[in-house]
């Protein structure tokens, strides 16, 4: 029997003045501030694919864990946890690009450092990569691959370009390059030791009426970042095999050797042990880091519905 799961929301709340369907979540809009509602759905190439049993209660529960450990850092967006997937935040205006931090050369989207070093590319504006490269292999620092943000489909850019487009200003754009690599920094270090490698990730900010930064939307979870686990690492790439990956790289590559993900129209289906398999490593991921057991919160679109209408009015 299939476990249960969630799809996607269409709920009706008081004062609500909006709903805008992600890729993952569904955002509620309430003027001055926003409910995010972690489905389970799984979503790569720009397209979703599959729904993933528990993985919206388990990015809601990893990114609060890492908000609550990185607020030292910078502010962020959250006001309140209303359920096991719902996160009310306070709304900011939000920069138009994605900070991507890489700590090793990986990826098979378009998007990824390996796909376009193996196309060739070796500048990327703000550093320059060596040839000789091996796929998945750590680089000498974190680097930053920004990539634009409301368009149809994401765009790498450099820190020229974003600044050159009107994207974002020198300033800003200096601001959130330091407080990336900070966060990205105490990822990895905070990541190691409970057994991980933090690959990569991306980061969204927002900024607060005076021009600061706040880190909004999700941090360091398995749908956007990348975790391998540390002790097979070294062991895997001699041997010229993928790490073993904890995150949404796992199904991604399914995905990657089964399809053009790029030119073909229909995807095909993955079988259920893959994709309870992806769940496992989710709870893997939450587990190590959070040092506790998993308890899954399974209900109904009704009770859920109904939980977050009473934890809104005890809000107002």
């Amino acid at each position: 029997m299939a476990e249960p799961t969630i799809d996607q929301t269409d709920f009706h709340f008081p004062g609500q003045k909006g709903l805008y369907h992600g890729k993952v979540r569904d955002v509620y809009d309430f003027g001055e501030s926003l409910l995010f509602i972690a489905t389970d759905r799984y979503s790569a190439f720009d397209r979703n694919l599959a729904l993933i049993p528990h993985k919206g209660q388990l990015v809601t529960a990893i990114s609060r864990w890492w908000f609550d450990k990185t607020s030292h850092i910078i502010k962020n967006h959250v006001t309140g946890y209303l359920d096991a997937h719902a996160t009310l935040g306070k709304k900011y205006k939000v920069m138009p690009i994605e900070m991507v931090v890489r700590g090793y050369i990986t990826g098979v989207t378009a998007t990824s450092l390996w796909h376009n070093y193996s196309q060739g590319q070796r500048d990327f504006g703000e550093f320059t990569l060596p040839d000789g490269l091996q796929k998945n292999q750590k680089l000498s620092k974190p680097v930053l691959t920004p990539t634009s943000k409301f368009e149809e489909h994401d765009r790498p850019l450099t820190p020229r370009e974003a600044v050159d487009e009107g994207l974002i200003d020198v300033k800003l754009w200096n601001q959130a390059k330091k407080i990336a690599l900070e966060l990205f920094t105490f990822g990895q270090k905070t990541a190691k030791a409970k057994g991980l490698i933090l690959v990569d990730t991306k980061y969204e900010f927002g900024t607060d009426d005076k021009g600061n930064l706040v880190l909004i939307d999700e941090i360091h979870t398995p749908d956007s970042s990348r975790y391998w686990l540390a002790d097979s690492y070294k062991t895997n790439l001699a041997k010229n095999e993928e790490p073993d990956n904890y995150d949404k790289e796992y199904l991604r590559l399914w995905y990657k050797s089964r399809f053009d993900p790029y030119k073909d129209k229909t995807a095909p289906k993955a079988p259920t042990k893959i994709i309870n398999e992806l769940s496992k490593r989710y709870v893997e991921v939450y587990e190590r880091l959070c040092g506790k057991k998993f308890k899954p919160a399974d209900r109904s679109l009704a009770q859920i519905e109904a939980n977050l209408t009473k934890a809104l009015g005890n809000k107002s």
